[in-house]
């Protein structure tokens, strides 16, 4: 045979089979995409348990109505101020001649590193009875401030620690959005309120609704606030059920706030998509900053204010305690500090990390390369797990271990695969992405040389995406280490976390105690954050659209669609 028309044969028939995905790659997809659905699958097991009458009783009961009620008003009242926050600093930080304005852009948005729990026990302790702020306005004569338990105090620490969601995806939509269409307008007489109204405002509103979803799904998963702010929701009572053994309450709790964060993400999937491609179509112009004139001091108070309120309080109100309690060695109430729990945490959380990074190859690498339906299903079954409310999940392996596994039951493997599935698609979005970036050519012409397809995979591909997948581990430890339901629900007895020494001590009134791990958590945050900003920053996404915090990765619907395709394409010639 002629060596042009062998080469020109093989190739042909290494196109062919790189058409179709290995069936061990869709077979191990498969078995993961299962494993992460199995918690919902428990979930149901356990509520076809219960009498239907039964059941139809504790679900139309004025409680579960009243739940229902609190965690709907909830939602909608943080995520309405949360808008009210952020939109205006995105704007200010985006369009104006705000003064200091690279800090405040990056300051306004350091609040997501403070995990909302332990910004709430801070404010019980700034402005509960008894608290700092309290004490210290009591020789001026106020012996009272309003009550900071309730809805009204759940309301305010939840806003402040969320609505950076509102403020990144709105920033990230006026920098796409053409700044000369608001500055043609108010030449031909528009103000510059009318301006924003008719033009900025509908060019970013779909990122303005974006993060407001995004608010709103974390207000509706979030248990830890509510929980120390003594505010009846779903999370609080699936909680507290589960603890008085209420179990059939619990189980029929935790499917009906299933299905409303189901429904919140269909909407934020819906919107999603519209979302694209509206960015798609603007250009980036840029023009002149609006000039802030007499607003200058009420735009920097404004930006201070937020900034005390959601750092210097809660940051100030642990050091303090931290001094007060003499530092690390403080043992009140016999709840001493010890460096175990500390490296628990990391243990834990590393071995989640890498187990995550593992299984995410598979499904990130069938996702990009082999798209069909079948991938796409795989790849959106695994975010299922990220939407499920630690609490739900938690519960659910609760039922699993104790009705079918026995001997998993608190253990360190059951906990752990409660985080792979709780933080996988972290790992996923950066593999995936990384992935993309290779050009499939490359393993390619690995095969004309003789390697296997394993042995390409491993000797070429691996090597150009371990940075995507190494950036997916570190942000799933990082995100671990401050997982706060689920850990409560499924770790060892014995087994204390920095998590659970501070959701302890600060039950029992000890902040003293809690001081140190909190402090510890909030650089770990920190840190998280540093990860996803340097990833981004590396993929020249910290510009952009706002995809990557919270759209298409939190979606799972692949995101880089127009890539998968380009790379596909490539790989045919």
């Amino acid at each position: 045979m002629h060596p042009v028309r062998s080469i020109g044969t093989l190739a042909d028939r290494l196109r062919a089979e790189d058409d179709r995905p290995p069936i061990g790659l869709v077979l191990l997809a498969g078995a993961i995409a299962a494993a992460v659905l199995s918690p919902i699958v428990w979930l149901v097991l356990r509520v076809g348990d219960v009498r239907a009458s039964y059941a139809l009783s504790l679900l139309t009961g004025p409680s579960t109505v009243s739940v229902l009620l609190n965690s709907l008003a909830l939602v909608g009242a943080v995520t309405a101020a949360s808008v009210c926050i952020g939109v205006p600093l995105a704007v200010l930080t985006a369009r104006t001649d705000l003064p200091f304005r690279r800090f405040f852009t990056v300051a306004v948005a350091l609040p997501l590193v403070v995990p909302s729990y332990i910004g709430a026990f801070a404010f019980v302790s700034a402005f509960g009875p008894r608290g700092v702020l309290t004490d210290a306005l009591a020789p001026l004569g106020i012996e009272s401030i309003p009550p900071i338990y309730g809805f009204g105090g759940t309301v305010l620490v939840l806003t402040l620690f969320t609505y950076p969601y509102v403020y990144l995806t709105t920033r990230a939509a006026l920098l796409a959005a053409d700044a000369t269409l608001p500055e043609a307008a108010r030449t031909l007489g528009e103000s510059t309120t009318g301006a924003f109204r008719r033009v900025t405002l509908p060019q970013v509103a779909p990122g303005i609704a974006a993060g407001a979803l995004l608010v709103a799904l974390y207000t509706l998963s979030d248990f830890g606030t509510p929980a120390i702010m003594r505010f009846d929701t779903f999370t609080r009572v699936i909680f507290v059920e589960y603890n008085a053994f209420g179990r059939d309450f619990a189980a029929l709790l935790s499917l009906q706030l299933l299905a409303v964060t189901a429904v919140i993400l269909a909407l934020e999937s819906r919107l999603g998509a519209d979302r694209r491609g509206a960015y798609a179509s603007r250009s980036a112009r840029r023009k002149g900053d609006v000039s802030l004139g007499a607003w200058t001091v009420p735009a920097l108070a404004f930006c201070l204010a937020v900034l005390v309120l959601c750092l210097v309080v809660p940051v100030g109100v642990l050091a303090m305690w931290l001094v007060r309690s003499g530092g690390p060695g403080y043992a009140g109430g016999g709840f001493a500090f010890e460096p175990s729990f500390a490296w628990n945490s990391v243990g834990v959380s590393a071995a989640a990390a890498l187990l995550s990074a593992a299984v995410a190859v598979p499904i990130a690498y069938l996702a990009a390369r082999y798209r069909s339906v079948l991938s796409t299903v795989f790849d959106r079954a695994t975010y299922l797990g990220y939407a499920m409310p630690g609490v739900v999940l938690g519960l659910s392996l609760v039922y699993f271990g104790t009705t079918y596994a026995p001997a998993l039951y608190q253990t360190l493997p059951l906990l752990v695969f409660a985080y792979v599935v709780r933080f996988l698609p972290q790992a996923i979005g950066t593999t995936r992405s990384s992935v993309l970036q290779v050009d499939p050519t490359l393993a390619g012409a690995a095969r004309t040389l003789g390697e296997a397809p394993t042995g390409a995979f491993r000797r070429v591909t691996l090597p150009l995406i371990a940075p995507g997948v190494l950036a997916g581990a570190a942000l799933v430890f990082l995100t671990t280490m401050k997982e706060l339901p689920a850990t409560l629900l499924l770790h060892p007895t014995g087994f204390d976390t920095l998590v659970t020494y501070i959701w302890l001590v600060q039950g029992a009134g000890y902040y003293g105690a809690a001081a140190v791990p909190a402090l510890v958590l909030i650089v770990v945050s920190g840190l998280s954050m540093f990860v996803i900003l340097a990833r981004e920053r590396g993929t020249g996404d910290l510009r952009g659209n706002g995809e990557a915090h919270g759209s298409s990765d939190a979606r799972g619907d692949g995101g880089g669609r127009g890539d998968r395709d380009r790379n596909r394409r490539q790989g045919d010639h």
